[in-house]
């Protein structure tokens, strides 16, 4: 025991030789001003000059899927699950058992479909506008105070973009007027449809690119437990995740780093191929292929899409298990 002692002793000896310790002790009251000048110096670095094209681009690019998508669901009708978030583009829905329900529905059925919306393609995602970027955390009962405005046009704004109102009040909830679409879309040709929507998709496309490379600057946040988005440092404490169930809805938020599909969700839905039945089944739910429901519509109107969804397409896949031909 002596000796092991004594080794212990030299062991620790030697290891924290020429080291220094220090007391995790400190007063966070002497150190807050130094914290809140640091913050103040680090506001002068926004908004990053090289960064403004950018956030300008990512604006026109966003106007112009809304537009695009909002004309192209007037030719090719989109299904929404009544019960769910399952989205479908065709004519009839799939007869996939995949409806999760309401909370007492039985899980695993049918869906049942109605007429789908812009919003059931773009999912509407907003979030806080804030008067200045680094600025004093939202509280619980400021909640009202502040704007919400779309989450996108919140990051280009603060990216040194100057939003119009039209920006502000271009949103996915709305497809109908001048803003939401093309007039006359009857009378457009299928060569027509195929510029809007080889339009729409290079706009799908240079939106989540430039949002990527917006939110590697610029601090974006999203809730580990619901979809809430904060554009900012640091995110707000406005209690409404309601994850734990003895919080009711009034939890508060886990903060993590937003990537581009929680600003751009993709909303991935069944693609019907070349090779497939009229009806998607639920027997060969294994071999049909999917794609975010922009590209999905896009390529109803005759788009190839880009080689990089060609695995999550199933484009050479089978559309049935092998032995079932007829």
């Amino acid at each position: 025991m002596a000796l092991r002692r004594k080794l212990w002793v030299d062991f620790w000896g030697e290891l924290s030789k020429g080291q220094r310790f220090y007391s995790s002790k400190f007063d966070l009251k002497k150190l807050r001003p130094m914290i809140m000048k640091r913050i103040e110096n680090q506001a002068k670095d926004y908004p990053i000059r090289d960064m403004v094209p950018v956030a300008r681009e990512v604006l026109r690019a966003r106007a112009l899927l809304i537009r695009g998508v909002s004309t192209l669901i007037k030719v090719f009708p989109v299904q929404a699950c009544k019960f769910c978030p399952e989205v479908f583009i065709g004519e009839k829905g799939h007869l996939i058992q995949t409806c999760r329900g309401f909370r007492r529905r039985a899980k695993n059925r049918v869906h049942e479909w109605i007429s789908g919306r812009l919003d059931d393609i773009l999912v509407p995602v907003e979030a806080f506008h804030l008067r200045k970027m680094f600025q004093p955390v939202i509280e619980h009962n400021q909640r009202f105070d502040f704007e919400r405005v779309p989450a996108v046009v919140e990051l280009c704004w603060q990216a040194g973009a100057d939003p119009t109102d039209e920006d502000l009040h271009l949103n996915t909830r709305n497809s109908d007027g001048i803003v939401g679409g093309v007039h006359g879309v009857e009378s457009l040709s299928p060569e027509d449809l195929t510029v809007v929507a080889n339009g729409t998709l290079k706009a799908w496309e240079t939106l989540r690119s430039g949002v990527q490379r917006l939110s590697l600057v610029y601090p974006v946040k999203v809730c580990e437990h619901c979809s809430e988005v904060h554009v900012g440092p640091s995110g707000h404490k406005a209690r409404l995740c309601g994850v734990f169930k003895y919080e009711s809805w009034r939890g508060t938020h886990f903060w993590k780093k937003a990537g581009v599909d929680d600003l751009v969700p993709p909303k991935i839905v069944w693609h019907q191929r070349p090779q497939d039945p009229p009806v998607l089944l639920d027997e060969g739910r294994g071999y049909y292929g999917h794609a975010p429901a922009v590209v999905d519509l896009c390529t109803k109107a005759g788009v190839v899409p880009p080689t990089k969804y060609f695995t999550m397409i199933k484009v050479l896949g089978r559309s049935e298990p092998v032995g079932s031909e007829h």
